[in-house]
């Protein structure tokens, strides 16, 4: 008992290590690759994501005319129907040759790939929610700034948008939020390996992706049954940590600050 007792806890002592070997004599599960690799596909997918998402909301409700915004806004909104494997396969299948090719990288499917998938998950969450958030500014705002002598590009980018930033931050965090717990388009976009490097053309491992591939062949109650579920849990917690935040922080800044309170 005291042996097992101690070979669990040099399990769990692996921790900060950036190898993961679950399968072994001396099972590894460094957890630092994996953080690293969820971090950099996030990075990624949001950088690629929130200025696209925001640019547009800023385009379809500052701009647009409203037979233009009629047809801009579904055609965004349609992306989030499309299911995770849908857009995996897409990457799979198109983005991993065609970023291949343009770029000449060994790794045909890595973190860059990844992200620019999930880039096309994240980008109607952020679209919706800023688009939103800046339809809800009081027109006075507008209406003010243009008397001043203001155009109509400034008047957006230097009124509308500051006005709205409670809004966009949250759609941001929640955008976040369904990149890092993503599952599928992980699996099958970012080659799956738990490499600690910073270069984006390589092949990653994340949290969600971890989970999906090995849960179903981990045996209850063994330690790697519960690295998973640790994992799991870490995944919960933000998650809903980011949640928590744009509901009753940020959307409260956003009505308090159009209240005038």
């Amino acid at each position: 008992m005291a042996q097992n007792n101690e070979g669990a806890d040099k399990t769990w002592s692996t921790f900060a290590t950036s190898e993961w070997v679950p399968v072994s004599e001396h099972p590894r599960f460094g957890l630092i690759a994996l953080l690293f690799g969820t971090l950099k596909v996030t990075l990624i997918s949001m950088l690629i994501a929130g200025p696209l998402a925001v640019l547009a909301a800023l385009y379809t409700s500052c701009f647009a005319s409203k037979r233009k915004k009629e047809i801009i806004k579904p055609i965004i909104e349609m992306l989030a129907a499309f299911p995770s494997v849908v857009i995996g396969f897409f990457a799979l299948m198109v983005l991993a040759s065609l970023f291949q090719n343009l770029f000449g990288y060994e790794s045909r499917l890595n973190a860059f790939v990844g992200g620019v998938a999930m880039a096309l998950a994240a980008i109607p969450i952020i679209y919706t929610i800023s688009e939103d958030a800046l339809s809800a500014v009081p027109k006075t705002y507008s209406e003010a700034s243009l008397a001043l002598g203001a155009s109509q590009w400034q008047t957006a980018f230097f009124v509308t948008l500051p006005a709205a930033t409670p809004g966009i931050f949250a759609a941001l965090l929640l955008g976040v939020g369904r990149v890092f717990g993503e599952t599928m388009i992980a699996l099958m976009a970012t080659g799956n390996a738990a490499l600690l490097s910073s270069n984006p053309f390589e092949s990653v491992r994340t949290f969600a992706a971890t989970i999906g591939s090995e849960m179903a062949e981990t045996v209850f109650g063994e330690t790697h049954y519960s690295v998973l579920f640790f994992i799991g849990s870490l995944l919960f917690v933000f998650s809903f940590g980011l949640n928590a935040i744009a509901e009753f922080y940020v959307k409260g800044r956003l009505i308090k600050k159009f209240q005038g309170k």
